[in-house]
């Protein structure tokens, strides 16, 4: 621990550590143990459209869009999801040190923080609304079981997250800017008009939004 401004701290190291200490094997119970929480922290993406039809379809899909985070969940359940037009075609499972969701199989928005919906009218169309904590050895897998349902051809995905003001770098000070405020992040395969300015460097997205 540094004692004054500017003290250098040699960090702690593994070098010099006895050959058997490095050398020493995974036990059975350890093994057994690790296991299950591996087997414990899989997710699972359940879809009701799966399940009059083939398994390994993927799912014609034009438009998705995922709100990650409470705020952004808040705002789709606020501006889009209140009206009838939106039906619940899926669910995700996932268990992890923040987020305990239901082991029941129904599709219902009292089991799971993670929802998918589909626009009656179009489809093709589908929304996800993801409230809960996913862990950065979860992330990859979220987004191969998700995507893995999902034909790619002209898949167009929106995401939606929030962050702190005070998280956010720039040459003006924090207090003067106008909260909420909008910036985006876009693919050069997006040509359509952003509407909002553009991320300003050296601000980064993290997590989930942006695996």
């Amino acid at each position: 621990m540094a004692t004054f401004f500017g003290e250098v701290v040699v960090a702690p190291s593994r070098a010099g550590l006895d050959e058997e200490e490095e050398a020493r094997e995974e036990t059975p119970e350890d093994r057994e143990i690790r296991k299950e929480i591996e087997k414990k922290r899989e997710i699972d993406v359940l879809w009701t459209w799966r399940s009059g039809g083939c398994a390994e379809e993927p799912l014609a899909c034009s438009r998705f869009v995922v709100a990650i985070g409470r705020n952004a969940a808040a705002f789709l359940s606020s501006f889009i999801l209140d009206s009838v037009c939106w039906e619940v075609v899926g669910v995700v499972k996932l268990w992890n040190e923040w987020c305990r969701t239901s082991s029941t199989t129904n599709v219902l928005p009292t089991d799971s923080f993670c929802l998918f919906y589909r626009l009656i009218s179009d489809p093709t169309v589908l929304l996800c609304q993801c409230s809960c904590y996913v862990a950065e050895d979860q992330q990859f897998q979220w987004l191969e079981k998700v995507f893995g349902s999902m034909q790619k051809k002209g898949l167009q995905v929106t995401i939606l997250s929030t962050c702190p003001v005070a998280d956010y770098k720039t040459q003006e000070s924090t207090l003067t800017l106008v909260s909420p405020f909008l910036r985006a992040l876009k693919t050069k395969e997006f040509q359509e008009q952003v509407c909002c300015p553009l991320l300003e460097q050296p601000n980064i997205v993290r997590d989930l939004p942006a695996a």
